[in-house]
């Protein structure tokens, strides 16, 4: 444990910033699971489902959370199996 005071004050913030990332990246993972559970079982929401979907990588790669090309893969990967 950390004896400088900003070291503590450090240690707090990156445990708050950790529980905010890790959640953000499930909402996204749960997002595209929801998609692609939903588009195999051929519901008739997929079009919604993509759009959250899609929104949520999104938001995952602005917060710096997952890289810009593994966004556009994700999202191309989604667009082409919703046109299938």
């Amino acid at each position: 444990m950390p004896i400088i005071k900003s070291a503590i004050e450090r240690a707090k913030t990156n445990v708050k910033a950790n529980q905010r990332n890790s959640a953000q990246l499930s909402t996204m993972r749960t997002a595209v699971k929801r998609f692609e559970q939903a588009k195999t079982a051929g519901a008739d929401n997929v079009e919604d489902l993509f759009r959250q979907a899609s929104a949520a990588v999104d938001k995952a790669a602005s917060k710096g959370l997952i890289k810009r090309n593994k966004a556009s893969r994700d999202k191309s990967r989604m667009a082409a199996r919703l046109a299938k």
